[in-house]
């Protein structure tokens, strides 16, 4: 057995003996780069109590990953495509590890801003290789099998992130879970040199450089829009975004348009089928990240669950994506992906739609069903549609494949969680204003208490550690009528903090119930769009063989 694989995937004429191992690997690589973002769910409040970090701090230090992995996708994809994609998943595999040591030092907002930018420009070599390299390594007839447990892992590091952050706050700060991705970044280097085939596109020509470089404009400028607008205002620098992010799009469709040789042939997104597929992507995430974005903070704010029993109670969400997984792979061959789609893209609109049930009330027991639903719909959904994408696209240009499935993905969960995100912090600033009518809190320290669910337990604390301190002073006051009036307003201020923290608790409750409702209208909408766009089973299935037949037979 040679200790480094070094023939080609594209010069072998039989299918790779040890592609499953390379599957693990390429999973293995996903795994990391997408509980990279979820479990720095459960690591944010540590860490903005350890660094002082302001509510835009956090933004920047949850998004600082995601606008350069957004952004470099589509460009590095192609450049894979041109000279190696076993060289760019290895390549941001060190980039990626690379960043999560300086994360692991870094002991200011910007220094750790800074290391999730890196590790957000690794990722966005490692994703789209990790799917190029996949779809050039098995052969067609098990490509989709390949593709659903890709979709799994996808799944599983959802769940799995905030489990394993958990499980490391347990004993150590935050910055460990920045740490454990060295181990296994090192692990899946040596296992792509090892297991998985080297592989480059047999036939690209030059890479259109500009075409890729104004895809990095404008999508980082929209995803960078996306953030600064909902969240901070839409002052001069969203506008500013806004506008360039425009401008670029129009430049990038005609540029792609005229050049004999682009980045990625828009006209692609022609096809019923693949603009479907990428559709529902990007609706789909919306969803599920919005929903994350929320529920995480449910389960550790108002239910009290610290970081590790927070992953624990999402792992119904894993096994849920993995039964729906295998469903997926049962039923879309025999019904077609226009039904396992839509039917995932349905039961996601039904989680949603279970959560707006949620009220002050609500315990761990009424988040399992909208989990388990949720799960089983990101199984169904998803690997069809990543299947569409990258069969769209020639041998020469899975890369480019790749960037395009995550670069949806990508864009999707941005949305989800600035749109629902910024709904949910409206929401829950309006109705705990509304709660605390009449309370005479004063205003400044409402509105500390507006700006998160957070923020809002540290009022109720803060008014509760003042109860204390009065009982603790009237316990030592030797003159009783003064130690009567202690006592009567440690009680006062004791029960305005019961009363304070039980406003908050009910007032993210509500602001989680009607964001559920929101993000349900936009998935059940989105479904209804989606039906309608992808073909049924069987149509321009001969047609899309015979345009792929040509390039696959010189170029395998």
């Amino acid at each position: 057995m040679r200790l480094v694989m070094t023939e080609p995937a594209e010069r072998m004429e039989r299918p790779y003996a040890r592609r499953w191992w390379a599957l693990l690997v390429l999973c293995l690589s996903l795994l990391i780069i997408v509980m990279a973002n979820t479990a720095l769910t459960v690591a944010a409040p540590a860490m903005t109590e350890d660094l002082g970090l302001s509510s835009a701090d956090l933004q920047w230090v949850i998004d600082g990953y995601t606008v350069p992995y957004a952004a470099l996708m589509l460009l590095l994809g192609a450049i894979g495509d041109k000279y190696s994609r076993r060289g760019a998943l290895v390549l941001g595999l060190v980039v990626f590890g690379a960043g999560a040591v300086f994360g692991y030092l870094a002991d200011s907002s910007t220094t750790v801003i800074a290391a999730r930018a890196v590790m957000g420009a690794g990722a966005a070599m490692i994703m789209p290789a990790t799917l190029s390299l996949l779809a050039a390594t098995f052969p067609r007839a098990e490509r989709a099998k390949a593709i659903t447990l890709w979709t799994a892992t996808a799944g599983l590091a959802i769940a799995a992130g905030p489990l394993v952050a958990g499980a490391l706050l347990e004993r150590h700060g935050w910055s460990s879970t920045f740490l454990i991705n060295v181990p296994v970044a090192a692990l899946a280097m040596v296992g792509a040199f090892v297991l998985v085939p080297p592989s480059k596109a047999g036939h690209r020509e030059r890479v259109d450089y500009v075409g890729g470089l104004l895809s990095v404009v404008w999508i980082g400028a929209l995803v960078y829009m996306i953030i600064e607008g909902p969240h901070f205002g839409w002052g001069t620098k969203a506008i500013t975004a806004a506008v360039v992010a425009g401008a670029g799009l129009v430049a990038f469709v005609l540029w792609e348009l005229r050049h004999p040789r682009p980045v990625l042939d828009v006209r692609r997104f022609t096809d019923r089928r693949f603009a479907g597929s990428n559709l529902a992507v990007a609706l789909f995430f919306l969803a599920v990240f919005g929903a994350f974005y929320y529920l995480t903070q449910h389960l550790q704010f108002v239910l009290g669950y610290d970081a590790l029993d927070t992953g624990l109670r999402m792992l119904p969400l894993a096994g849920a994506v993995f039964v729906g997984s295998a469903l997926t792979g049962y039923l879309t061959p025999r019904v077609g992906m226009k039904w396992t789609v839509t039917a995932g893209m349905v039961g996601g609109t039904a989680a949603l739609a279970l959560l707006t049930r949620v009220d002050g009330g609500s315990s761990y027991g009424d988040f399992v069903a909208p989990l388990i639903v949720l799960g089983l719909a990101i199984g169904l959904a998803l690997s069809p549609c990543t299947d569409a994408i990258m069969g769209a696209f020639p041998e020469s240009e899975l890369g480019v494949g790749g960037a395009v499935n995550d670069t949806s993905l990508e864009l999707g969960g941005s949305l989800g969680i600035a749109i629902l995100g910024s709904l949910l912090a409206t929401s829950y600033s309006g109705h705990l204003s509304d709660a605390t009518t009449g309370s005479k809190l004063p205003a400044s320290t409402l509105e500390t208490a507006q700006d998160s669910v957070g923020a809002g337990y540290a009022v109720a604390r803060g008014i509760g550690d003042k109860a204390r301190q009065l009982a603790e002073q009237a316990a030592h006051t030797s003159d009783p009528q003064a130690a009567e009036r202690l006592r009567a307003q440690a009680e006062q201020l004791g029960g305005g903090a019961r009363r304070m923290a039980d406003a908050v608790g009910t007032s993210f409750a509500d602001a989680v119930a009607h964001t559920s409702m929101v993000g349900a209208v936009i998935l059940g909408v989105g479904t209804v769009v989606v039906a309608l766009l992808l073909p049924r089973k069987g149509e321009q299935a001969a047609e899309s063989v015979e345009e792929r037949e040509p390039e696959t037979a010189g170029s395998r």
